[in-house]
């Protein structure tokens, strides 16, 4: 398909008409993002010299990711990354692919420590995955610590790698466990992006979700509340005095987990929209 020499121009041409032609969401984006791996070029460079002919291991492996691609393989997983919150995180076969929804849960958390006074904050990240939350928010208060958890030691090996990446692996601990357990505090913020979907959803996922994100960072059990039940009684407990939680929601999971919240005598709760204006982000605090 990208047999013979073959220039930077053209291989992008043919790669863009295949990725339309098979019914891929971003073509554009996805062609300009495989030719600067396999390149190694900036989209400048790559625009300012259209014509240089691709070398052969750049060609194979230009119809390598262009095939995975045709087959329903994400973006971010043939590239091993994706950007969150203006950083770069390394996946995983255990890690859930950071998403922009999450970072509501980030502009929440900052709001919520603004109106608290807190700017240095000792944060626990449950279910940590790819690091994304506690990396973000460490990056973003250059005084804070925080202590990530994960029941997959995949995700906790990689959420490691992630913070030494971005440059705040001295003040991150990662450690395997489940959600709470064996945790005492205190933390003046806890953040969390537990599976939520209900296990009968997970089938009408699309593709690329479906078969290539972990399905236990997907499936919220009976009803998508499952973890919920388990994080939210132990957040009073591990709460500093003004402390507060912030969780990632489903769609329509909003009334059930404040109620939760309130059983468990989380008496305050605030909220934070997703691009789509559905409520993605819930904070929560005694």
């Amino acid at each position: 398909m990208l047999a013979g020499t073959i220039t930077r121009a053209d291989a992008a041409g043919l790669i863009l008409r295949r990725l339309r032609e098979g019914g891929v969401d971003s073509p554009d984006a996805d062609t300009r993002l495989m030719l600067q791996h396999v390149t190694g070029l900036t989209r400048l460079e790559l625009m300012t010299r259209p014509s240089v002919p691709l070398g052969e291991t750049e060609r194979d492996d230009l119809e390598r990711m262009l095939l995975k691609r045709l087959q329903g393989v994400p973006m971010a997983r043939l590239l091993g990354w994706r950007d969150f919150w203006g950083l770069r995180f390394r996946l995983s076969p255990e890690t859930l692919e950071p998403r922009p929804d999450s970072e509501t849960v980030i502009e929440e958390a900052i709001a919520l420590m603004r109106q608290r006074g807190k700017p240095a904050p000792r944060i626990l990240d449950l279910g940590t995955g790819t690091g994304c939350l506690l990396v973000a928010l460490l990056h973003q208060w250059p005084g804070a610590i925080g202590l990530g958890v994960d029941i997959s030691a995949g995700a906790v090996a990689t959420a490691s790698r992630n913070a030494s990446d971005n440059g705040v692996a001295e003040r991150a601990t990662f450690r395997q466990g489940s959600w709470t357990e064996g945790l005492s505090g205190p933390f003046e913020l806890i953040v969390s992006n537990p599976p939520y979907l209900a296990a009968d959803e997970i089938a009408g996922l699309a593709r690329e979700v479906r078969e290539h994100d972990p399905l236990r960072a997907l499936d919220g059990g009976a009803d998508g509340l499952e973890p919920y039940r388990a994080i939210i009684p132990a957040l009073p407990r591990l709460l500093a005095p003004g402390g507060a939680a912030v969780l990632e929601i489903g769609a329509g999971q909003h009334r059930a987990v404040c109620g939760l919240a309130a059983i468990a005598g989380l008496a305050g709760h605030s909220s934070r929209v997703d691009l789509g204006g559905h409520v993605r982000a819930v904070g929560m605090w005694p």
